[in-house]
């Protein structure tokens, strides 16, 4: 299956990557606390680097192996991101004490068990040892006529809050969320984890949040269909372009796919669909979903992320009662049990599942327009805010993760073309 997101970063391309070579079964690496773990097969292969199963070194890897390692040639660079994220923020003990002061069940950030340098043959690998996950959701998805039902929407939503608060208070945002990097718990299958975070940056390094600055040579980096306005106009990633990204994957969810779909190749496109969205959320909304059973969760929950400033804290409980009295409203709750059949509840899409025929220059135009119900201005001027949120001028002109033991990781291989903001040391 072809990436489901193509991006349009204008940035440098990346420099060429050596493939990894295959570790036959067996192999023990020792991580950098001296800790040894054994290579089990390959269970995924990118275009630069090797996932298998594995477990300690005094046990055999067998084919419920609860741990997978990533490898790729310490040359290349998407796992030393990931392991910059991972190292800082995402250590067993970090997670469990934010789980217990927060008295959550669980956080769907997987954990960091160790990492090192591996030579063989005079090569040097770099690996990283992960839990073990189970099936994406893109997958789910797309094996339920890519739409979930409203109450599962909901509860996504919900954990993933969670996850986005966490990893937002230890001074990085994700800036990819999607369904492909959401997997379920290999043994606890109502459990979804957000992987990937080879585009996570550090927004807030020793408590000093950056600045909003737009950079053209990074404009549109991010997934296109869900990538945040900041980021099609080459601004770095922020908290609220994380909340932006997670309000486009619930609507996609709930409705199978999003106005901007018929031309993602675009990226001035999408971002002008986004933008004329978003001064009318309600026709955006309407747009989406059959008038009767329109969420308005999803406007309120909008309306917040449209008043947040580039900086802002993002109101995590407050959204978490929006999403909840979505739940209330049709006759749900909270349960902690993810069923991704389509049930009732599900909000009938008035866009359909179907792909459309390519839009004329001419059609696309007018489709974006009667989204918002407002008319085109080309060279239209409105106030600025000093952070950027409210800036309506035009600025100048990222192979999923999915089954960790059975598919190839989005951190090993990446979709064509992906932006990759800088990362801070």
């Amino acid at each position: 299956m072809p990436p489901k997101g193509k991006v349009a970063g204008k940035g440098k391309a990346p420099a060429k990557r050596r493939v990894a070579e295959r570790f036959p079964p067996g192999e023990v690496l020792a991580d950098t606390a001296k800790k040894q773990w054994k290579l089990g097969g390959p269970v995924g292969e990118g275009g630069f680097g090797v996932l298998y199963l594995a477990d300690e070194s005094s046990k055999a890897v067998g084919s419920d192996a609860p741990y997978v390692i990533k490898v790729e040639p310490s040359d290349n660079g998407p796992l030393f991101s990931e392991l910059k994220f991972y190292m800082r923020a995402a250590k067993p003990e970090l997670i469990q004490s934010w789980v217990r002061s927060h008295k959550l069940k669980y956080l769907g950030v997987p954990a960091y068990w160790g990492s090192g340098l591996h030579t063989k043959g005079g090569k040097r690998y770099r690996f990283m040892v992960m839990d073990r996950f189970g099936t994406d959701l893109q997958k789910i998805f797309e094996e339920n006529g890519k739409q979930f039902s409203r109450k599962t929407v909901l509860q996504l939503g919900l954990r993933l809050l969670d996850i986005l608060e966490y990893i937002h208070e230890h001074e990085y945002v994700h800036a990819d969320i999607k369904a492909s990097n959401l997997l379920l718990s290999y043994k606890h299958p109502n459990q979804v984890y957000l992987v990937d975070y080879g585009l996570a940056y550090r927004y807030c390094p020793e408590g000093n949040i950056k600045d909003y600055k737009e950079d053209p040579k990074r404009c549109h980096d991010g997934t296109i269909e869900f990538t945040s306005i900041d980021a099609h106009r080459g601004a770095a990633p922020s908290r609220r372009g994380d909340i932006e990204i997670l309000a486009y994957c619930m609507i996609q969810w709930l409705c199978g796919r999003l106005p901007w779909e018929d031309n993602l190749q675009d990226p001035n496109y999408v971002r002008d669909a986004k933008l004329r969205c978003r001064e009318n959320i309600s026709d955006f909304i309407s747009n989406c979903f059959s008038t009767k059973e329109k969420p308005d969760e999803m406007i309120k929950f909008m309306e917040e992320v449209k008043s947040l400033g580039y900086t802002d804290r993002p109101p995590y409980q407050k959204l978490r009662v929006i999403l909840q009295a979505g739940l209330k409203s049709i006759g749900s709750s909270d349960d902690d049990k993810l069923d991704f059949s389509v049930s009732a509840n599900g909000p009938a899409s008035s866009l359909g599942k179907k792909p459309t025929k390519r839009k004329s220059a001419q059609e696309r135009e007018a489709s974006v327009e009667e989204a918002a119900s407002v008319p085109a201005r080309k060279k239209a001027k409105s106030p600025t805010k000093k952070d950027g949120s409210m800036l309506k001028r035009k600025p100048s002109p990222r192979k999923k993760l999915v089954e960790m033991g059975t598919q190839t990781s989005p951190s090993i291989e990446r979709g064509r073309g992906r932006g990759r903001p800088k990362k801070n040391a």
